[in-house]
């Protein structure tokens, strides 16, 4: 039953996708006729209605708007101006500054958003133009810009490791988001290493030294922009609130800040709650019909199933471990992250409980994977927005990424095999 129920789920999911249908209805459908398969029809219908009710009913999902919610103002509210400035004053003065002070401000906008495709949107709205005219190369800013855009879905607040928080069985949020600060930094250092070598190569210029008083003047100039990550998580990490709370504050703060500012005109709001609502909506089916999916197989026994396979093919740890990053390398370049989270996380759960891994270091290892598959074809989000933007050729960019796509590769191996980068700071703010 186990082995049919497998076949029957992936295979009408597999189908349904490649037939075009959106993912969160092939998931929901694919799930109502399996669990048919166990149960009498009438029954299997009233139980997936019943689960589609109470997919998001928890407290902890509320924040998963409120962080789009916050997100979408900070895109609207003249912020991206202020990190890309302390990104110059950063690292202005190395080959290629420009492609330098991309990457920062992806992995400082990335995270305060929580998108890598507005901070791909809107980073390269702003470093393109900037670029062409010191002669950089279209593919070569558009590539730096897309490799660096899903750092900031690592650095929290991140309502993917939230989703993987839910869908793992209340792995604790605030570790997940100290867990995801020093491998995003480390998914950064790999991008620029490689937007370095490039800009030696072709001799691309550093920008104009920066006076101190004008560094300065820059850096208090951000600081109320960062404080919104350091009120939020440090908030979250003290226990002053929960993490629903925390994306409220958020809200609050970006709201209070792009006001200030004055950026922020009155007829932007509708903009703000559609964009809201559409990408809430998009996540909450996802979660809504995932959980369906997820109760489809604990009840015909497919995880633990895929887990005795797995485990049975070999004893060591480090070959399972490499056999789970591989599927997820690959499924990901295929799927969106959030759907990818909740269809792997329950597969890989019970594996990855055997072998004895922490469920916050997991917590990255599929975080990390997934956002390589952000940034590759064919169904590389990112890759489509960054490229559009920046308006070069597909297969020019792709060729471009292909050295970071191997570097990115060796750091998914490296924080897979030493957990201690994942588990340094929760450790350290005793979350563990």
């Amino acid at each position: 039953m186990t082995l049919l129920a497998s076949l029957m789920l992936f295979g009408i999911l597999g189908v349904l996708l490649l037939l075009g249908v959106p993912i969160a209805l092939s998931i929901a459908l694919s799930s109502v006729l399996t669990i048919s398969l166990v149960l009498p029809f009438d029954v299997s219908i009233i139980t997936a209605a019943q689960r589609l009710a109470t997919g998001v009913d928890n407290f902890t999902i509320l924040a998963i708007p409120l962080f789009v919610l916050a997100g979408t103002i900070m895109n609207n509210g003249g912020i991206a101006f202020k990190l890309i400035n302390l990104a110059k004053v950063l690292v202005g003065r190395l080959p290629g500054s420009l492609a330098h002070t991309n990457v920062v401000g992806n992995m400082l906008f990335g995270s305060i958003s929580g998108s890598s495709v507005a901070a791909a949107a809107a980073m390269g709205r702003i470093m393109t133009p900037m670029a062409l005219r010191q002669n950089y190369s279209r593919t070569y800013t558009a590539a730096v810009n897309i490799a660096s855009a899903p750092a900031g879905l690592l650095i929290p607040p991140s309502s993917m490791l939230i989703v993987y928080s839910l869908v793992s069985g209340g792995t604790s949020v605030a570790a997940l988001f100290m867990a995801g600060y020093l491998p995003g930094i480390l998914w950064g250092l790999a991008v620029m290493t490689v937007a370095y070598v490039y800009a030696k190569k072709r001799k691309y210029p550093v920008s104009e030294k920066i006076s101190w008083k004008d560094r300065a003047f820059i850096a208090v100039d951000a600081i109320p922009s960062l404080l919104l990550i350091v009120i939020v998580i440090g908030g979250i990490v003290a226990g002053i609130f929960t993490a629903t709370e925390g994306a409220a504050v958020a809200v609050l703060y970006a709201l209070v800040l792009s006001l200030i500012y004055r950026q922020l005109k009155l007829d932007q709001f509708k903009t703000i709650f559609k964009e809201t609502i559409e990408i809430t909506g998009m996540i909450l089916f996802l979660i809504t019909a995932s959980s369906l999916f997820s109760l489809v197989m604990s009840y015909t026994g497919i995880p633990s199933g895929i887990s005795e396979t797995l485990l049975s093919l070999t004893e060591s740890t480090i070959v399972l471990l490499l056999i789970i990053n591989l599927i997820l390398l690959i499924m990901g370049t295929f799927m969106d992250i959030t759907p990818a989270v909740l269809i792997f996380t329950p597969i890989f759960f019970p594996v990855i409980t055997e072998l004895g891994v922490d469920p916050v270091h997991f917590g990255i290892i599929i975080a990390f994977n997934l956002c390589i598959g952000n940034i590759t074809p064919p169904v590389g989000s990112v890759l489509f927005v960054g490229t559009s933007v920046a308006k070069a050729r597909l297969e020019d960019v792709i060729k471009m990424l292909v050295p970071y796509f191997i570097v990115l590769i060796i750091m998914v191996i490296v924080i897979t095999f030493v957990p201690q980068i994942s588990l340094f700071l929760p450790e350290l703010f005793d979350l563990l």
